[in-house]
C-alpha cells in the first residue's frame, strides 16, 4: 500500500490539545478496506512522510508549523520491526489497548524507546502487569467516558508513580475538561470544542449579524458589487481585512486594490462569501483556532463533494458545513443561532435535521472527519471523499495564513 492516493484508504485527523486549548498534535484516524489497519504505513519512508506532512501541517496565528502525529500501532507492526523510518520528532506511536504486555511486546517497546521513538498507551486502564511497559512510555491516554469521577481519580493516583504525561480522551463537555485539568491531565482530546460553553440569554453581536446578512446577500445570484459594497463598508474591520486579503502576496497583483467594489470584482462572489465567513468566525478572539480551522475544513469539504457530484447551489453546501458548528464559536445554542441569522430553509433543514442533498453530504462529511467509518454509507465514493478532505486541509491552511499576512 505504498500509494498514498490508494482507494483502499479513508483517513482523517483528530486534534490533541494542551491546557490552553492549543493544538499540539493530531491523532491520525484511518480505515483500510482490506482490514489491515497498518497497511497505510507499511511502505517507503518518502510515502509515509508525504502523508504525515499533509495531515499535520497547520497555520497557527499566521505561522506555518507541523505538529506531531499519533499513529495507532497494532501488535503485528509493534513486534514485526518493519516500521518506515519516520522522523521521530513528528511521530508518537500509540500502542492499542488490546495488546497484552507479554515478553515479546515489552522487548519491542524497549527497542523502540531506545531508537528514540515516543510511545503512548491508548485507552489505558492501570494494572501492575503493565509496569514494565510504562517504564518506556511517555504518554498514557485515559478514556474519561469509561470511568466515574472516583475511578478517574484512582487511575491518576496509580499513574502518578510513573513518569508519564496524562492525556484525557473522549472529553465531551467543558465541565469534564476542567475536572481533568484539576486531576493533573496535561493533554486533551474529544468533541468538547464542538459544543458551546453556553451563556444564558446571549445574543449574537450586531457586527456578527451584519456579517451574516452579508453572507446571505452573497448567495443572491443577482447581487451586484455595488450593493455588496454598501453592506461591507458598514463594518470597518471587515472592509480593512477584505482589502488586506486581496492585496496580500497570494494574489500577486500589479497594483493595489483601493475599493471594496474592486475587490469583489477581482475575487468573485464565491471567494468574497468564503472570506466574509472566515472573518466572521475569526472574530471570536477567546476561542481556539482549531474550531475555526475544523469548520473551514468541513465547509470546504462539503463544497468539494458538491462540485464533484455536480450538485446545484454548491455554495450552500459550504455554508451548511460552516453553520453546523458556528454556534460553538458564538457560545449559543444552534437553534437560537439559526433563528438570528438569515439563511435559506435548505441550509437550515440540512444543519438541524440532516434533510435533503445538502444534509446527506453534511452527515457524511461530519462522520468522515470524526473517523466514524461505520456510519458512512457502504457505497461511499472513498477516493472522492479522500481527495475532498485533503484539498480542504490545504485550502484551510492557505486561507488562515492569508488572514495574518
Amino acid at each position: 500500500m505504498d500509494n498514498v492516493d490508494s482507494s483502499q484508504v479513508l483517513m482523517a485527523r483528530q486534534p490533541i490539545f494542551d491546557r490552553d486549548q492549543r493544538v499540539v498534535a493530531y491523532e491520525l484516524l484511518y480505515r483500510t478496506e482490506d482490514a489491515q489497519e497498518h497497511a497505510i504505513f507499511s511502505g517507503s519512508e518518502a510515502t509515509s512522510e508525504v502523508l504525515l506532512n499533509a495531515f499535520t501541517s497547520i497555520s497557527d496565528s499566521g505561522e506555518q508549523k507541523r505538529v506531531p502525529a499519533f499513529i495507532n500501532l497494532p501488535r503485528d507492526l509493534l513486534v514485526g520491526k518493519n516500521l518506515p523510518e519516520f522522523s521521530k520528532k513528528h511521530i508518537v506511536l500509540e500502542i492499542l489497548e488490546d495488546i497484552e504486555p507479554d515478553a515479546e511486546v515489552v522487548e519491542a517497546v524497549k527497542t523502540l524507546h531506545a531508537e528514540g521513538y515516543r510511545l503512548a498507551l491508548d485507552d489505558f486502564v492501570y494494572s501492575p502487569e503493565f509496569d514494565p511497559v510504562l517504564k518506556f512510555c511517555k504518554i498514557v491516554k485515559v478514556d474519561v467516558m469509561e470511568h466515574s469521577s472516583e475511578e478517574l481519580a484512582e487511575q491518576v493516583e496509580h499513574l502518578k508513580r510513573h513518569k508519564v504525561t496524562l492525556l484525557a480522551e473522549k472529553i465531551e463537555t467543558y465541565d469534564k475538561l476542567e475536572e481533568c485539568v484539576n486531576l493533573g491531565f496535561k493533554l486533551f482530546q474529544g468533541h468538547f470544542l464542538s459544543k458551546p460553553k453556553l451563556i444564558k440569554g446571549k445574543k449574537i453581536g450586531s457586527s456578527q449579524v451584519a456579517l451574516m446578512q452579508l453572507i446571505q446577500e452573497l448567495q443572491n445570484p443577482k447581487a451586484t458589487p455595488e450593493a455588496l459594497e454598501e453592506l461591507i463598508i458598514r463594518d470597518p474591520a471587515l472592509t480593512y481585512k477584505l482589502l488586506r486579503i486581496v492585496n496580500s502576496a497570494g494574489y500577486h497583483l500589479v497594483r493595489q486594490v483601493e475599493s471594496v467594489a474592486q475587490a469583489i470584482v477581482l475575487l468573485g462572489l464565491e471567494q468574497v462569501k468564503k472570506w466574509a465567513t472566515l472573518i466572521a468566525m475569526s472574530s471570536s478572539k477567546d476561542k481556539p483556532q482549531e474550531l475555526t480551522r475544523s469548520l473551514l475544513v468541513r465547509g470546504r469539504m462539503c463544497e468539494e463533494i458538491a462540485i464533484a457530484m455536480k450538485k446545484p447551489n454548491q455554495g450552500s453546501y459550504f455554508m451548511a458545513g460552516m453553520m453546523s458548528g458556528l454556534h460553538a464559536l458564538l457560545d449559543i445554542e444552534r437553534e437560537a443561532m439559526l433563528e438570528q441569522v438569515p439563511l435559506g430553509d435548505d441550509i437550515k433543514d440540512a444543519v438541524t435535521l440532516g434533510k435533503g442533498d445538502i444534509g446527506q453530504v453534511l452527515r457524511n462529511v461530519v462522520n468522515y472527519e470524526n473517523g466514524d467509518w461505520d456510519l458512512l454509507p457502504l457505497d461511499l465514493d472513498g477516493p472522492m471523499y479522500d481527495n475532498a478532505y485533503r484539498t480542504s486541509l490545504d485550502w484551510t491552511q492557505e486561507s488562515m495564513q492569508a488572514m495574518y499576512e
